[in-house]
């Protein structure tokens, strides 16, 4: 049976090119489509194309964004299990997971369309001041230009459309590069958008090479670069970006307390999902776990039993709760990192032993803060679990990391929920949940090595708009 084949979207137009790959399942390394490789050609002709739907898109009325971004909310709910499968299976993740990242997609087009109602304006008195008395200041927001988007694995579908449904409401053209090893749901979204009335130029979907994709970076016709990866390349991104604005969204390493006031029966539950979800590749993956010791016990013994019950298998096996890493490469660094640990005084309560790209759920505790599974992102399904005796040295656990994305606390008292929110080095703090907590209309991102500027549609539409200021004599 013949593999099905996509195309790069180059402004409003899959290409063929003379370049092509095999996109594999991760779980079997059996491939699953060919797709054609964009050069720099096709960069170039995105590019200009782009450039001429600039004044197109900048047009655009509120109710036609709302129509063209609700069309593709639409046109991706009509093909959900389409898209949820081949999600499943280039991203190798569990098919339950792949539905829900689905329906996160339309979630996040529908609340575009509703923000390109709304877009930001302010009426100031100039009169502050005698020399402006009888004037009045009118500041909206305009469209910055052209948006470079670069996107990650890890949620192929639903990250780049952070990208492209905040760039379509805030009016910008946007060229995106999906991941080398998941591009297809990416690409699926370029045929849903192909059937809208959106300007063309106004977006293409490249997937490239190294090479070829580092000119969105370098470019000085993008005036936006929004990328969503690790730190290491984020930060060297930064340094070649020239006078374009940078949005970066990087790395974690997420912490929770548990506090005696805690439903632990809840925290339990909640961790364990937050902790093993997509096999722990995700950037607000809850990686270290603070429990006070009148609870740390029974806590533990539970998340553990809980986290054994957990069913390795198929992408698209509907039981499955957790499946193979991206690749065997991840896998094996995983692993590494877990036996320095353990080879260092760490205490292993579950799992470590890695089965080709199969990392399983995995539990260390008596670990110390220089090892690499608590000061790194693991980007993998490994927690570590320690007691504490005093909530504000679990809130400076937290806070000794390079990292500050996201961190959870469970607790039922006012004073410790305000302690935290005001204490904690994150950009959000998330009571009685998992840092891995997220709703797609939120503003989402940190500080520290986890990057700079904010996702979640509306702050990314600010990202994406420029302010100007015009002054007039009163009414």
């Amino acid at each position: 049976m013949a593999l099905p084949v996509f195309f790069p979207y180059v402004g409003g137009e899959f290409k063929v090119t003379g370049l092509t790959y095999q996109v594999k399942c991760p779980w079997d390394n059996s491939p699953i489509a060919t797709v054609h490789l964009a050069g720099d050609n096709e960069l170039e002709q995105a590019i200009q194309m782009a450039q001429q739907a600039e004044l197109p898109m900048s047009e655009l009325a509120a109710y036609e964004k709302y129509e063209i971004l609700m069309g593709i909310a639409n046109g991706i709910r009509d093909r959900r299990d389409e898209f949820a499968k081949t999600l499943a299976l280039e991203a190798c993740k569990p098919i339950k997971l792949a539905y829900g990242e689905i329906d996160r997609a339309i979630q996040t087009f529908i609340v575009a369309a509703e923000e390109a109602k709304r877009p930001p304006a302010e009426l100031i008195r100039i009169d502050w001041t005698p020399q402006g008395k009888g004037k009045e200041g009118l500041i909206k927001y305009f469209p910055i230009g052209i948006v470079a988007g670069i996107a990650p694995f890890n949620f192929p579908l639903n990250l780049s459309v952070h990208k492209i449904a905040p760039a379509i409401a805030a009016g910008c053209p946007i060229i995106l590069k999906p991941a080398r090893s998941t591009p297809l749901s990416a690409l699926m979204l370029a045929q849903v958008v192909n059937s809208t009335i959106l300007p063309k130029g106004a977006l293409s979907i490249l997937p490239t090479n190294r090479e070829t994709g580092n000119q969105l970076v370098t470019d000085d016709r993008f005036a936006l670069l929004s990328f969503t990866g690790s730190p290491q390349v984020g930060w060297k991104m930064k340094t070649q970006a020239g006078k374009k604005r940078v949005v970066l969204e990087l790395g974690g390493n997420a912490g929770v307390i548990v506090t005696p006031s805690a439903n632990i029966e809840l925290a339990i539950s909640k961790c364990i999902s937050g902790a093993f979800a997509y096999a722990g590749q995700v950037c607000i993956h809850t990686q270290r776990i603070y429990v006070h010791q009148t609870v740390f016990t029974a806590f533990t013994e539970k998340f553990i039993q809980s986290a054994a019950k957990l069913k390795n298998g198929h992408p698209l096996d509907t039981d499955t709760d957790i499946s193979s890493m991206i690749d065997e490469e991840n896998a094996i660094r995983v692993e590494e990192w877990v036996n320095e640990a353990i080879s260092n005084g760490a205490k292993i309560l579950l799992g470590g032993q890695r089965q080709g790209a199969y990392f399983p759920p995995t539990v260390l505790t008596n670990t110390t803060s220089n090892m690499k599974v608590c000061y790194l992102e693991v980007f993998g399904p490994v927690v570590i679990i320690e007691p504490y005796t005093n909530f504000n040295d679990a809130v400076n656990h937290i806070n000794q990391s390079e990292y500050g994305l996201q961190a959870g606390v469970f607790t039922n008292q006012i004073d410790e929920m305000n302690f935290a929110f005001n204490s904690l080095k994150v950009g959000g703090v998330i009571i009685n949940d998992v840092p891995t907590f997220r709703v797609d209309h939120m503003p989402y991102g940190g500080v520290k090595n986890s990057g700079f500027g904010r996702e979640g549609v509306k702050y990314a539409m600010i990202e994406m708009l420029e302010p100007r200021l015009l002054v007039k004599d009163s009414l």
